[in-house]
């Protein structure tokens, strides 16, 4: 049984009420920190296939304290308002968490995107987006839209070009107008591998502090088995670099229409080329297919990683997962209720405002290069060179010996972009969980990393309010 969306936004507001519970705010702030500040609905009708068709979408910000405001778009046909209030707090959260200057929105259309061409997509995201801008829903210094659930780089290169043709003065920051769009229009290398990034660096984080329980007892995945619900693009870059980079077994990956196990590890490259063949994870060659079975995340494992919609693991279910570490790289998958069963059973959860900021770093990364019109590195890489040439020269002449040939070239290397990118996306991942270890070790009544982390992001936020007076 899948939660409503209205289960979802009564989780996050649960999770909310929790967390406010082990602060001291004044009389008031509460509320109004944990209030949708506003949710625009827009409908709009297109002409398309000979006849008109309306849609409705939905753009809601939840917290101005940081502007501007900051959150995806995504295109579901299961889409609603409770969602995207949801999701828009959840923004907000995770903004403060990692302390990225925005505030916190989300955005969706009620739409399946399989159901039209590319072209028609086109069309339906050109006039959306003009509904966004007649009500200032979207701009580089007010609301800056991004990639989710049914969107991407396509997507975020028509929102922009609509923008800029709605508003033609506004060429200086116009690209700014979005993130996650393709490189050719202003993006950032590795914003489409971002939030995957971002999930390997928080399991990496976590395993590395010795306060931590680790996993059961060990300090790193080599050889641990994995289970990702989910294979889209968060699911997919988490599970190819677990299993490449860290050495983990990724032993059952699963989708809406059932999952594929391995118990010796599944080729993540070998079955996204499959799912992108087929349409679907099941009938990989290099894995058992269990066509209509939901049971996937239920599979014993080490690391769970639930990649996909909101509310995954509920009442119903939770006491029927058996993993050691729940890694939530979704937003919201496991619900209040789920959490306090799984907390029960001795699982060790590491939360969506954490796992989850991968893609809202990157993005902040892409908008700054877009306002300041500058790539990441121009001004320091070939700097960057030449003195590593000049340290390889000298431990050369100190030695007598030439520098390792297999190092050498990567040593030399003044640093690409995605490779900035990449080294400050894990200084915010590494630098956040000593945030919350931080607290958790000072106020070890909070309990669970959960309600660390939103006490963190709460008393940030707070903190913003008071000081602009509010």
């Amino acid at each position: 049984m899948q939660v409503s969306s209205a289960g979802f936004l009564e989780s996050v507001d649960q999770n909310f009420r929790h967390a406010m519970s082990f602060l001291d705010l004044p009389a008031g702030l509460a509320e109004r920190i944990i209030q949708c500040n506003s949710t625009y609905t827009v409908r709009f009708g297109v002409r398309l296939r000979g006849r008109m068709y309306s849609f409705i979408g939905w753009r809601s910000v939840h917290s101005e304290h940081c502007e501007p405001v900051k959150g995806g778009i995504r295109y579901a046909y299961n889409a609603d308002a409770e969602e995207v209030e949801a999701l828009a707090a959840l923004m907000t959260l995770k903004c403060s968490l990692v302390d990225v200057p925005f505030g916190g929105s989300k955005g969706a259309l009620k739409i399946d995107p399989r159901e039209w061409t590319p072209q028609e997509l086109e069309r339906i995201t050109r006039r959306f987006t003009q509904e966004l801008n007649k009500r200032g829903l979207i701009g580089p210094g007010v609301n800056v839209p991004a990639p989710d659930i049914g969107t991407g780089e396509r997507e975020m290169a028509w929102m922009m070009d609509e923008f800029r043709r709605a508003n033609p003065t506004d060429v200086v920051n116009a690209r700014a107008c979005v993130t996650g769009k393709p490189l050719s229009k202003g993006g950032i290398a590795g914003r489409t591998e971002a939030t995957g990034r971002g999930v390997q660096f928080a399991i990496q984080s976590y395993l590395r502090d010795t306060r931590t329980q680790g996993l059961d007892g060990r300090r790193d995945l080599n050889g641990a088995a994995v289970t990702v619900q989910g294979f889209g693009n968060v699911g997919y870059h988490a599970a190819k670099f677990l299993s490449e980079e860290d050495g983990a077994r990724v032993t059952v990956v699963a989708e809406r229409d059932g999952y594929v196990a391995n118990p010796e590890g599944v080729s993540i490259e070998a079955l996204k080329q499959h799912q992108i063949r087929t349409g679907s994870v099941l009938g990989f060659e290099g894995a058992n297919s269990f066509a209509g079975d939901m049971t996937g995340i239920e599979q014993r494992c080490d690391v769970l990683i639930p990649a996909a919609m909101e509310n995954t693991i509920h009442a119903d279910n939770a006491e029927r997962i058996k993993a050691h570490l729940i890694v939530e790289a979704a937003n919201g998958p496991v619900t209040f209720e789920a959490d306090k069963i799984l907390r029960s059973c001795g699982i060790t959860i590491l939360p969506d405002l954490y796992v989850n900021a991968g893609g809202v770093v990157a993005s902040y990364f892409e908008w700054v290069k877009n306002l300041t019109h500058i790539p990441f590195g121009l001004m320091e890489r070939r700097r960057r060179e030449r003195r590593n040439q000049t340290i390889a020269a000298a431990l050369e002449r100190m030695t007598g010996k030439e520098f390792p040939a297999d190092i050498r070239d990567e040593f030399l290397e003044g640093g690409a972009e995605i490779d900035l990118v990449r080294s400050g996306l894990e200084d915010v991942m590494r630098s956040t969980w000593v945030r919350i270890g931080d607290l958790i070790e000072k106020q070890p009544e909070l309990g669970d990393y959960r309600t660390t982390a939103y006490v963190a992001s709460i008393r940030q936020i707070a903190e913003a309010y008071e000081a602009i007076g509010i």
